[in-house]
Formats: structure tokens, C-alpha cells, sequence
């Protein structure tokens, strides 16, 4: 099949006519950034292109979708219902979380970000954390794409919707990591990260304040470079005889960001877990489209499993299959197979 009557299935699939489900998910799951850019030019019905000259969902499509998923889940539920046959929604392989996917994953990567940051804030506290993965695990460019889409798709800098929404010791970190444009060349001053080291143990173990709210441990881990910040915490483990996350045990933001810097594999590893535990909410279970959806380009992908299938005593695939079903897992079994 030529890339056109690729992008016509994905175009009918997207459109509600129906199509073949393993045919469009071996369509959407081998495309590549550059593929799913032409898909997102040659569908002027779907994407609109700002100013900025990148392709982002038409919101009335996406309103569409989202009719569509609900209409198929009331028909579904009504059949079965007739039947007498209860069914659940979570993770049983209806278009909600089918669709969902896939429709994240040909968005431009700078879109989805600043759609995925807007979502968190909407939903408060529980998940903050997908802030710092935003602001911590994408490079410095890809960042300041995620903001300058955040900007054009909402009419506000992710920076102001940060400060206006989060209204506890969180927003000074959070305002900071999301504003931040990092260092990613190769020098590290040693004597400096040695240095902070020791501000942030002595922040760490300080009884008269807790650490987030602390200028210099705010100051070091939004504006220094990954490869300082891991020199740091190899320094930190000199003078604590401890890893850095093992001191921040009850600072979950503070231990998110230094994971998301550091061991990203670690941090990933700990959300899917979490996102495929029996009895985890609703939102919780969303982190595994999310994180596969993310992280299925990346390199990082094949450190996730091999951190995951350590830590857990399971193949992370073994895992998908265990708990998801029908389309929804095939998806994200296509997905998770591009990092082997």
C-alpha cells in the first residue's frame, strides 16, 4: 500500500466511516515524525496550520470524535445490557481509549504537550506531575515548542496559566520548570556541582522548612543542565551515603522532577506500574497512553522495559496484554514494539 492510500485509510478511519481495525493500527503504529507531518499536511479537514507553521487538531474534529466515542459507547452498552452482560468501560478496548491514542499520537508532539500540560492543570494536584515530566524529560527545544503551541492553542503562556492555577508551595517549582531553557552541551563544572550538592543535602534534612519551598533547591533544579544535575546527585551520594531520591521520600514533586532529569527510565517505569495496577483510577490509568504514546519515538523507550521488567519481574508488553484489550491494546503493543 502506497503512503497516499495509507494516509486515505487514516483519513476515512478518522472520519468515522469505519475501516478495518488491524490494518489502521499497522498504519498509525509504523509511521515515522516525518510521515505523520505529511499526514497532517495532506488532511487540511482535520489540522489547521498557525502562524507558526505547525499543524495542530482542528478542535471541532476533535469535538466530533469525542460525540462519536460516546455515541459507540452508549450502543455498546445498550447491546450488552440486552444481553445481559455488564460491562466496564476502563480498559476494554472501546474507541475512548482506542481512539484517544491514536489520535495523540499523529498529533505534532508540541501540540499534544501543550493539550497533555492544559489537561493537568484542569485537574489539579494529583496531576502535577505531568508538568514536570513536560518540563523535565523533553529537550530544551521541545519544551519551548510545548509552550509557544500552549500559547497559540490557548491564548495564554503555559508560565501564567501555571502561577494562576497551582496555588500551593508547588507553583514557584513548577512555574520555574516549565519556563525553563536548559544547558544540553557536554561540561560540567565539578566544584560547583559539588558544591550544590551540599545546599541541597543541607535543604533536604533542614527540619525548619521543607525543601520545595527553598530558593536555591528551586534555583538548581530548573536552571541547571541533566548532566549537571547528575553530577550533582552522584556528589549528593558522597556526602549522604544515600541516593538524592531515597532523602525525598515524602517530596513526591521534588522526587518526580529529579527522576524525570536523571533516571527518566525510573520515573516512566513507576507511572506504568501505577497506570497498570488493578483498582487504579481513572486517571491514573491514562498515564499509560500517555507515557506509551510519548515515549514510543524515543530512545529512551527500550531503557523504560528493561527498567520496567527489573523492577516489576515482568515484561512490560506481558503487562499490556494482561490488563488492556482489543484495539486499545493492540495499539500500544505496536507502539511499545518500536523501542525493541
Amino acid at each position: 500500500m502506497s503512503a497516499s492510500d495509507e494516509f486515505g485509510v487514516l483519513a476515512k478511519a478518522f472520519t468515522g466511516l469505519g475501516i478495518d481495525e488491524s490494518s489502521l493500527i499497522s498504519i498509525l503504529g509504523k509511521l515515522h515524525p516525518e510521515q505523520k507531518q505529511s499526514f497532517r499536511k495532506g488532511t487540511r479537514h482535520f489540522f489547521t496550520e498557525d502562524d507558526r507553521l505547525f499543524e495542530r487538531w482542528d478542535e471541532r474534529h476533535i469535538a466530533q470524535l469525542q460525540q462519536d466515542v460516546l455515541y459507540e459507547i452508549v450502543l455498546l452498552l445498550k447491546e450488552d445490557n440486552n444481553n445481559g452482560v455488564g460491562i466496564e468501560c476502563s480498559y476494554c478496548g472501546f474507541v475512548c481509549h482506542d481512539q484517544n491514542a491514536m489520535v495523540l499520537w499523529t498529533m505534532h508532539p508540541w501540540e499534544r504537550d501543550a493539550r497533555l500540560a492544559k489537561e493537568a492543570l484542569k485537574k489539579g494536584q494529583q496531576t502535577y506531575g505531568v508538568l514536570v515530566e513536560i518540563a523535565c524529560t523533553r529537550s530544551s527545544e521541545e519544551l519551548l515548542g510545548a509552550r509557544r503551541a500552549y500559547h497559540s492553542l490557548f491564548d495564554h503562556s503555559i508560565e501564567e496559566d501555571v502561577a494562576v492555577h497551582v496555588h500551593g508551595i508547588e507553583r514557584n517549582l513548577l512555574v520555574a520548570l516549565v519556563s525553563s531553557y536548559r544547558y544540553e552541551g557536554p561540561r560540567v563544572h565539578e566544584e560547583t556541582a559539588r558544591s550544590e550538592a551540599k545546599i541541597l543535602h543541607n535543604a533536604f534534612k533542614a527540619a525548619d522548612k521543607k525543601p520545595i519551598e527553598d530558593e536555591e533547591v528551586v534555583r538548581i533544579l530548573t536552571t541547571r543542565s541533566k548532566l549537571h544535575i547528575k553530577a550533582i546527585s552522584t556528589h549528593y551520594e558522597e556526602i549522604s551515603s544515600s541516593d538524592i531520591t531515597e532523602d525525598l521520600a515524602t517530596e513526591l514533586l521534588l522526587k518526580q522532577t529529579l527522576q524525570c532529569l536523571c533516571t527518566p527510565e525510573t520515573y516512566f517505569s513507576t507511572v506504568l506500574d501505577s497506570a497498570l495496577k488493578d483498582g487504579a483510577d481513572e486517571t491514573t490509568r491514562e498515564a499509560l497512553t500517555r507515557v506509551i504514546v510519548t515515549e514510543a519515538n524515543n530512545v529512551d523507550m527500550k531503557k523504560i522495559k528493561e527498567e520496567y521488567h527489573q523492577k516489576y519481574g515482568v515484561d512490560l508488553s506481558e503487562k499490556i496484554s494482561d490488563v488492556a484489550n482489543g484495539n486499545y491494546r493492540d495499539f500500544l503493543l505496536t507502539l511499545v514494539a518500536r523501542g525493541a
